[in-house]
């Protein structure tokens, strides 16, 4: 088996304008924004670091799938259920659009998210076991 690559370290998103995007990233998410310019924003959050990319208008991270269905292509993950219901709960009171808590048939719950720019984004209740140590 090979056993080459050890994590994600960068995710790009795509935006209409990067320093409204990342300042959105950084006051809702608590994002670190490391650089800044008319065409990117580079964030750090979640271990991870996120390109926000100056994009077309109307641009978006997510897709349909077979049914038709906007699907989401992220998956954040928090530490249990009221986490979760925690941070559904401060979405919505930032104005943030957020779908309903769901259970989707598997361990933990989800809802969806939607950033400034339409990105849509998955929320789960379970940590990877590598998170919860």
């Amino acid at each position: 088996m090979v056993n080459f690559i050890k994590r994600v370290g960068t995710t790009y998103l795509p935006v209409e304008n990067p320093e409204s995007s990342s300042k959105w990233y950084e006051t809702i998410l608590g994002a670190k924004v490391n650089y800044l310019d008319e065409n990117k924003a580079i964030l750090e959050f979640a271990n991870q670091s996120f390109f926000l990319v100056k994009a077309s208008p109307g641009e978006r991270l997510s897709f349909r799938d077979s049914y038709g269905n906007e699907r989401f292509s992220l998956t954040f993950e928090v530490d249990g259920y009221e986490q979760l219901i925690e941070f559904h709960t401060y979405l919505k009171q930032h104005d943030v659009k957020v779908g309903e808590i769901e259970d989707r048939g598997h361990p933990g719950n989800n809802f969806v998210f939607v950033d400034l720019d339409g990105n849509k984004f998955d929320v789960w209740s379970e940590l990877s076991p590598r998170f919860k140590e």
